[in-house]
């Protein structure tokens, strides 16, 4: 039973692998991760408890489901961190370079100042 356990584990794993791998040029997003990950695990978790009860296909497939849902969850809610994190980024640099400006147009009417 242990063996068989093992072959189902092995099996999610390299379907996981075989997935990310096939992804294509681009890298996962955050939430394919998340997804892909929970997926993975609970695909071995659930053939481990499957096999206990003599139902490693069937408790492999049910792990991978239930454990692909709450990895896209948990995917999902940091890739939207992720994405407000880089929003608030490119805020900071606008308001930066709004800074900039405003302290070298300060600097061009001080010299002005100064020659008149």
């Amino acid at each position: 039973m242990r063996k068989q356990a093992g072959l189902i584990a092995g099996i999610a794993m390299t379907a996981a692998l075989i997935i990310a791998g096939c992804s294509g040029s681009q890298p996962l997003s955050t939430r394919e991760e998340g997804t892909l990950g929970g997926a993975g695990i609970g695909a071995v978790g659930g053939a481990i408890v499957g096999a206990a009860v003599g139902s490693p296909g069937a408790g492999a497939a049910i792990g991978a489901g239930l454990g692909g849902v709450t990895g896209f969850a948990v995917g999902n809610e940091m890739q939207n961190n992720e994405n407000a994190n880089a929003q608030t980024q490119q805020q900071v640099q606008q308001q930066q370079q709004e800074i900039q400006q405003q302290r070298q147009q300060l600097q061009q009417l001080q010299q002005q100042n100064e020659t008149e």
